[in-house]
């Protein structure tokens, strides 16, 4: 088995899929070998998948998303990594999404909770809730993407592979500038250390060699401390990890005795319905949010009851 994962990595690695994707497929396809008491894919076929995704949804209680996620792993494996030409792998359909409606806080409860974070989770959160990022999106910005100039953020290789642009707040300019000259402190200091190399996407490293110790490269939120590279090993300083602000966000709602399922996430969500609270276009927000299809974005006008403007409570006659 660890040969064929092997190949699963060295397969994904060639086509460029993200580390996090690459660790999510592995997961999976090894607890499809393992609840087929380890045998070999090439062996089995749909009604060994079948069976599997079965025992997700019915015993294991998992989400569609989640079912959607193992699914694609699996067909991964026999597609692109099997070779496998068969008629089933076609036959498998997604799990019909739950249309659960975002969980979106107030612009007065997303001051409460932003007020009680500091240093560079405060950064992050205010990018998340101003600027519309996913949290990883904040974390791997680059020095080069931020556009004081035109107050405006370069969100690169975003999900679904896609650049974008989106505002870039006035109130965090100066605490971002303050950030990066805090960055390029740890970056000079690396270079004295034979150190300041930073990850390259893909195959840029070989592209501009010298890219990875330019400090337009360098994160904007960089790790306190070193580590080594999952992939190759090398010894880098990677960006501060999701968890740090995860944990401060938690406390904070805590604190701020908000009683909603809120996590760094719902700053995105919060951002996209206060724009359109706001009067912005539709499609300028889903321009901002990088969503490929309109339909993801409309969710945001149901949060507001958008298509029942007009409608008055009889309990408020």
């Amino acid at each position: 088995m660890s040969k064929l994962l092997d190949q699963v990595r060295s397969t994904m690695r060639m086509r460029h899929y993200s580390y996090q994707t690459e660790q999510t497929y592995i997961k999976w396809i090894r607890r499809y070998i393992f609840f087929h008491n380890v045998r070999h894919p090439g062996e089995m076929g749909a009604a060994e998948v079948e069976a599997f995704l079965s025992h997700l949804a019915v015993e294991g209680d998992v989400s569609a998303s989640t079912q959607n996620q193992a699914l694609s792993a699996v067909l991964f494996l026999y597609k692109e990594v099997l070779k496998t030409d068969l008629p089933w792998l076609g036959a498998f359909t997604p799990a019909k999404k739950s249309g659960h409606i975002p969980v979106v806080l107030t612009k007065d409860e997303v001051k409460l909770i932003i007020n009680q974070l500091s240093g560079t989770n405060w950064i992050i959160a205010n990018l998340l809730y101003g600027s519309g990022l996913r949290l990883n999106e904040a974390l791997r910005l680059r020095v080069k993407d931020l556009d004081f100039g035109f107050r405006q953020i370069v969100v690169r290789d975003g999900k679904g592979a896609k650049d974008r642009f989106t505002v870039l707040p006035t109130k965090l300019i100066e605490p971002l500038q303050k950030q990066l000259t805090a960055a390029e402190k740890i970056y000079r200091q690396d270079l004295r250390h034979g150190l300041g190399k930073v990850y390259m996407p893909f195959a840029l490293s070989r592209k501009y060699p010298n890219a990875e110790i330019e400090w337009a490269w360098q994160y904007v939120f960089p790790s306190k401390s070193l580590s080594a590279d999952p992939r190759s090993g090398a010894k880098r300083r990677h960006h501060v990890s999701a968890s740090s602000l995860q944990k401060v966000f938690k406390d904070a709602l805590r604190k701020s005795r908000i009683p909603k399922t809120a996590s760094p996430h719902t700053l995105r969500h919060s951002f996209a319905t206060h724009l359109l609270q706001d009067g912005y276009d539709i499609r300028t927000i889903q321009d901002l949010l990088g969503h490929k299809e309109l339909t993801t974005t409309m969710i945001y006008t149901h949060v507001l009851n958008q298509h029942r403007l007009g409608v008055k409570s009889p309990a408020d006659f």
